[in-house]
């Protein structure tokens, strides 16, 4: 079974924790207890994610789209998408206490992560986290 939701939020500051909420919500709905070790990580890649977005994207986007894919074995795709088109990096050690954390915690938690273009409108930033 495959089950999907995506959802467009404003490029703002409040949208992270809404953004965390509604994919805790809509894994609990499809059956992932609030104990689920792995709900826990979803929700923190999809925070951190959403956060790059909110804090590097292009000063004019408006919205950012989240989306969290559970498939068949019990694995997680999560995509965050906005109209930059430029890939974020890796920031080096040093660059600054607040930079490059997120995508380091991202590369850590998740067992592949990295990006699509999506030409003329932007990039995907992915994660895939597998079952236990």
């Amino acid at each position: 079974m495959l089950r999907r939701n995506s959802f467009r939020l404003p490029r703002h500051p409040a949208s992270v924790g809404l953004a965390r909420r509604r994919v805790r919500d809509h894994l609990a709905d499809w059956g992932h207890g609030p104990d689920d070790p792995a709900l826990a990580d979803v929700v923190l890649l999809v925070s951190e994610l959403a956060t790059d977005v909110v804090r590097h994207g292009p000063l004019l986007e408006r919205e950012f789209e989240v989306a969290v894919t559970a498939l068949a074995d019990g694995s997680c795709l999560i995509e965050v998408s906005d109209e930059d088109r430029l890939e974020p990096r890796l920031r080096a050690v040093g660059e600054g206490e607040e930079t490059g954390r997120g995508l380091r915690l991202v590369e850590n938690i998740a067992t592949a992560w990295g990006v699509w273009s999506r030409g003329r409108h932007g990039k995907t930033v992915w994660a895939l986290l597998m079952a236990d």
